[in-house]
């Protein structure tokens, strides 16, 4: 067992400082476990939010010496040993108080997505690969780290016009899936701001579900907006198209 120092960012929307506790720590320990020993012991109006302690629930989301992390995953020991670890709120969303952040946000974009709509008819017969790819969207388990380190969101309050990564994960998971009918590319060009994003991998990075955010579901949306928008030999098809049907008999 031995003594490690904790520096806490305390406060609310008014806001607050950082405040330094000893804690012990035996091996083994989580952050999370540290923060519930200062609650114990020295802080017990400490807020955190948690849940789990099993690294499902992505409620105990902070950033950890300047890195988004979920707490209960955290271990002491893959810290840099003898410094100080520093605990504060998710930069990207509203303090509500000390390491609660107010994430609803996230849930009024949720709603804006047309939810997943089956074609008519489908047999609802898959191929393992599309299962595959579309399991590993439906990992998420919405602790909103993505949403957290993206630049766009981040550094650049751009919440009026980009939905982030968690939420091009979603789309991804309802635009790829063979059996949805759906076309949201025009949400994603518009109102979701996928153009913004340029591609960092920041997102991919600090998942806990180690999802591939970046290469299995940005970038493959990105594509299919480039295709539909952008490439000159669709555009003429659809222009062809269109005269076909603007001539046709009866018109």
């Amino acid at each position: 067992m031995s003594i490690r120092t904790f520096s806490v960012w305390r406060g609310d929307r008014n806001g607050g400082r950082f405040v330094e506790y000893p804690v012990e720590v035996e091996e083994g320990m989580v952050v999370l476990d540290a923060i519930h020993q200062i609650q114990r012991t020295q802080a017990q109006d400490l807020a955190c939010r948690w849940n789990c302690k099993a690294a499902k629930c992505g409620s105990c989301g902070a950033e950890v010496n300047g890195r988004p992390r979920l707490m209960c995953k955290t271990r002491l020991d893959a810290l840099p040993a003898g410094e100080m670890v520093r605990i504060q709120p998710l930069k990207t969303f509203p303090v509500i108080r000390d390491l609660v952040t107010d994430v609803s946000w996230n849930y009024q974009i949720n709603k804006k997505i047309p939810p997943f709509a089956p074609r008519p008819g489908a047999s609802w017969v898959m191929r393992q690969q599309d299962v595959n790819r579309v399991q590993e969207f439906r990992k998420c388990i919405e602790c909103f780290l993505c949403q957290n380190v993206c630049h766009v969101l981040r550094e650049h309050e751009r919440k009026s016009e980009f939905y982030g990564p968690r939420f091009f994960v979603r789309i991804a998971s309802l635009q790829m899936h063979p059996l949805d009918s759906l076309d949201r590319r025009p949400l994603l060009k518009n109102e979701a701001g996928l153009g913004l994003c340029n591609i960092t991998k920041c997102c991919t990075e600090v998942c806990p579900e180690d999802i591939h955010i970046t290469d299995n579901a940005i970038i493959p949306l990105k594509e299919r907006v480039v295709d539909r928008y952008y490439d000159p030999v669709q555009i003429l098809l659809r222009k062809i198209r269109g005269a076909k049907v603007k001539n046709a008999p009866g018109e």
